[in-house]
């Protein structure tokens, strides 16, 4: 079946490009050379801020999902030695090197859809910008659910149909007319990465049903911009001084504006599907995160 075939192009992507232990050693020792004061490295802290209300806790667990690199793992450990962080992803190899090269303290090769650990092993598990190139993705998130104690974190690009009434309107429209019209304004309907898979957007709606189905009590979601990475953006200094870097703020406090105005939906959004029930402090805490939080009605037929 296509998930076999996806799954296996998925982990052999990186061997495809780093095929050998040296060339996986060099870009670790590129990222540890690297000013940590970088343009990309400010866009990756927007999206590990949907994590960070979640790391003032001591002795947390966590599994991260999809990591092929090791560096959320890494990200989590860093910014709380106290948490533990399991790296996972289809291939073990980066993590392997990872590992030799201190930045995971422990990994194991994993299939999404079929996790080898016991129930509610971890208190958390995060998958970044992975879950998109999941082939069958609900059958990943259900796995991550039973693993994990607490809850799972989804950080992914945001499917802007659901959060756009007027866009819908004119596909509904178009589409009655032709499926081929509705194409020309919803240009990313159907979008596909060079490895092969068909780019899997989420909206909020999705997880507070998913929640609901399952009996779940609580989701959280956070709308954040951080799609603006350009080539070169690993060694561009992100400082006042650098004119890009000026220019790159401009233009992401317009985007904000416009989806704090409800103009637009954010480019993606961080998601919390807790298995319990947080406490009103921790609730506290999220929301003075920029967190939009949904508390599921119990099901009254139970």
């Amino acid at each position: 079946m296509f998930q076999e075939e996806s799954y296996n192009k998925h982990g052999e992507w990186y061997n495809t490009h780093f095929p050998t232990e040296e060339s996986k050693k060099a870009f670790f020792q590129k990222f540890r050379d690297a000013d940590q004061n970088t343009i990309n490295n400010w866009l990756q802290k927007i999206l590990f801020s949907c994590i960070d209300p979640l790391l003032g806790t001591a002795g947390i667990s966590w599994l991260t999902v999809g990591d092929a690199y090791g560096l959320d793992a890494h990200y989590i450990h860093t910014n709380n030695p106290s948490h533990t962080a399991h790296a996972s992803d289809l291939n073990s190899d980066f993590l392997e090197v990872a590992s030799k090269e201190g930045f995971v303290s422990s990994f194991s090769a994993e299939n999404a859809e079929k996790l080898s650990f016991e129930n509610n092993t971890f208190d958390y598990v995060l998958c970044k910008e992975s879950y998109h190139h999941f082939p069958r993705p609900y059958m990943a998130v259900y796995e991550m659910l039973r693993v994990a104690k607490k809850g799972v974190v989804i950080i992914e690009p945001q499917d802007p149909i659901s959060k756009m009434p007027v866009l819908l309107f004119i596909t509904n429209i178009l589409a009655a007319i032709g499926d081929k019209m509705v194409g020309k304004v919803w240009k990313n309907r159907f979008s596909y990465e060079p490895v092969g898979n068909f780019v899997y957007k989420v909206s909020e709606r999705e997880f507070e049903k998913l929640a609901a189905g399952i009996n779940l009590p609580f989701v959280a979601f956070k709308r954040i911009n951080p799609n603006f990475y350009f080539k070169g953006a690993e060694t561009e200094k992100a400082t006042e001084d650098n004119a890009q870097f000026r220019k790159l703020k401009f233009k992401k406090k317009i985007v904000d504006t416009m989806v704090k105005l409800g103009i637009i939906c954010s480019q993606a959004v961080g998601t919390i599907i807790y298995k319990e029930m947080p406490t009103a402090a921790e609730i506290l805490q999220l929301e003075a995160a920029g967190f939009h939080t949904v508390r599921v009605p119990a099901n009254p037929y139970l």
